[in-house]
Formats: structure tokens, C-alpha cells, sequence
């Protein structure tokens, strides 16, 4: 991986297809929207399929990116890009409705933080808004980005879930995601609508994510708490990318898709490594627990092969980026937390 020294390398990074995403847009018919397109993926992911649809000689294809878009800037720097906005509120059914006919949507959408506070509005966002869309998008492929919460916590001894395994988790935030896959499942099932669940675990990007917390914590000196002592972890780049090629991976029933890295991070010594990197002394709380969010991802590298940047690249480039005072999103993953409640 290159050196990441601004924010347009970073998301020029980010955005970069794969071998992978062009095999998959050569092959794809009709135009693709993005559904909670103002997320921190999202952006990234739209520009992704934007400079793959021109690589591969389909500039006529559209790429829809549709968010509230409450900031503008926001849709205009995708527009400055190739990426054409529409502003929508997904809750509204007309909204909704009013939408262009796509052979593809990826939906992102959904609610995570604030969940403890208002439980009520994320049940809203994570099952009523896919109701909406999918009654919309029927017979149209579906990748419906979910989240590797759903499964229970596991032994850390453990294989971690692997996508057969029942789902159980703890909380409103992955129980309502839950609510989301079911909802999909449901449709695709009354209408043959082709569809698959892509359940992720923690995206790196350098301005957030894991690595960003602990890197942030261990360079304000600031203790790391490691009772949640593991987690996996894949680049978002990747991550895009694998979204855009489960397009051609969907179907009826759909299938359930675990997507991170296979490694098992260890948060203790990601952190006494960043202490290292950055010169400062890793202040470390708790202990480890027995269990943890893990998961095996063996499926996705079999369908899609190992990811592009390595675990030893994202925490080179990470401790780079805090050292230089790299840009940070603000918005803190509560890795750590065990109990749900986000």
C-alpha cells in the first residue's frame, strides 16, 4: 500500500477496484444504487463502482448514491467524481417509490449509535426501512449490508460464527439487525427477488475503526481497556470491494456472507505495538474475557481470495496517519462494548 499522507489519497485508496470489482462489472447488467449512500462507507463504495464502470469501457452506466444528504458538500464531492445524488428520505414511502428503476442496489443504510438512548428509532430504521425498500427493489439484486453482531458472543478459544450458525445476540442494535435480514429474507422469498446478507466486521478506514481507537487512545495516553480482547478486522477498500462482487454472489433464498479478515486481533498487543510505533507507552485496563465478536470469514476468501491490504499494512498506516495528525471522523466503533448497547 502506498503512503496515505492526505485524505484524497486515502479515499483514492479506498476507492481503488480490484481485479475482482472489474471482473464483476464487465459481467454486470443495468446501473447500481447505493442505498445510505452518506455513510462512512459509502462514499468510497460509490466511487469505487463509478471508477470501475470506466475502466471497463461502461461510462454510460449510472452509479446512484441516495442519502438524506443533510450535508451538501457531501453530494457534491461525489458528484465531482461521476456519482449521481439524489437526496431521499428512506422512512417515506413516496421518497422511496419515486426512485429510478436499478437491476442493482447495495443497501446500507441503518442505525447503530444512539441506540441505547431511542431503541424505538433504530427498530424503525433497521426493519421499517428495509420493509420500504425491498416492496421497491423487488426483482432487482440486493446486497443488504448487515453486521457479523448478530451472532452471540463466542469463546475465544473458539472457530468464531461461521454463517450457519443461529443467530443470538445481545442488545437492540444487533437484534434489530437481525429484524433487518429477516425482512429481506422474507421478500426475497415472496417474490424471488435475489438478494445476500453481507455481514461485516469492522471496516478500517484510517480516520476511524479499531485501529484508529486504539492508535488515538495510545497516543493521548489514554488506558485501552482490553476486556473485549479480540476482534477481526479487514481494510475498506476491501470491504467495498467484496460488496460489489457479492452482486453477482446473490439469490434466492439468500445467502449470508462473513466478511472480514481471518486473523484474530488481539487488542492488547495491537496496542503495545502502536505504543512502539508512536513512541508512547500502551496504558492497558482489564482483562480479557473469555468470549468475543469472532468470526470465520473462510467463505469470503474462497469466493473472493485474501484482501489486498494486510494486517501489518493498516497498523503501519494507521500509526503513521495519527502521528502526522491525520484527520479522525469523531465517531468511536465501542469496540469494547459487550453487552449490545451502543
Amino acid at each position: 500500500m502506498k503512503p496515505l499522507l492526505t485524505q484524497d489519497d486515502l479515499e483514492d485508496q479506498l476507492s481503488l477496484p480490484t481485479p475482482g470489482v472489474l471482473d464483476t462489472l464487465r459481467a454486470l447488467d443495468g446501473d447500481v444504487m447505493v442505498l445510505g449512500a452518506g455513510g462512512k462507507m459509502g462514499p468510497t463504495l460509490a466511487r469505487m463502482l463509478r471508477r470501475g464502470f470506466d475502466a471497463v469501457g461502461k461510462k454510460d452506466r449510472t452509479v446512484y448514491a441516495v442519502s438524506r444528504f443533510s450535508n451538501p458538500g457531501a453530494a457534491a464531492e461525489l458528484e465531482v467524481h461521476g456519482v449521481r445524488t439524489l437526496a431521499c428520505d428512506l422512512l417515506d414511502r413516496a421518497d422511496v417509490q419515486a426512485l429510478p428503476e436499478v437491476a442493482n442496489v447495495i443497501f446500507m443504510a441503518g442505525q447503530k449509535f444512539g441506540t441505547h438512548d431511542s431503541p424505538e428509532l433504530t427498530w424503525v430504521m433497521n426493519t421499517i426501512v428495509p420493509a420500504i425498500v425491498a416492496d421497491r427493489y423487488v426483482g432487482s439484486r440486493i446486497v443488504v449490508f448487515s453486521t457479523a453482531c448478530v451472532y452471540p458472543l463466542m469463546p475465544v478459544a473458539g472457530p468464531g460464527s461461521r454463517e450457519e450458525d443461529a443467530l443470538g445476540p445481545p442488545g437492540d442494535y444487533a437484534n434489530s439487525c437481525v429484524g433487518r435480514e429477516r425482512i429481506f429474507t422474507h421478500y426475497a422469498k415472496e417474490t424471488g427477488t435475489r438478494a445476500l446478507m453481507f455481514r461485516l466486521s469492522y471496516a478500517i478506514d484510517l480516520r476511524y475503526g479499531v485501529l484508529h481507537d486504539v492508535a488515538q487512545r495510545v497516543a493521548q495516553g489514554q488506558p485501552v481497556d482490553v476486556t473485549m480482547g479480540h476482534a477481526n478486522i479487514i481494510w475498506q477498500g476491501d470491504a467495498n470491494a467484496r460488496a460489489i462482487q457479492c452482486l453477482e454472489r446473490t439469490a434466492c433464498p439468500p445467502p449470508a456472507l462473513n466478511v472480514t479478515g481471518l486473523e484474530r486481533v488481539s487488542i492488547r498487543a495491537v496496542a503495545e505495538q502502536f505504543g512502539s510505533l508512536l513512541g508512547k507507552p500502551a496504558v492497558i485496563t482489564g482483562s480479557e474475557a473469555p468470549t468475543a465478536w469472532l468470526f470465520d470469514a473462510s467463505r469470503s476468501y474462497e469466493w473472493f481470495g485474501p484482501p489486498t491490504v494486510t494486517l501489518e499494512e493498516m497498523i503501519h498506516a494507521t500509526a503513521q496517519w495519527v502521528r502526522q495528525g491525520g484527520a479522525s471522523l469523531g465517531k468511536p466503533t465501542h469496540f469494547e462494548t459487550r453487552d449490545g448497547n451502543f
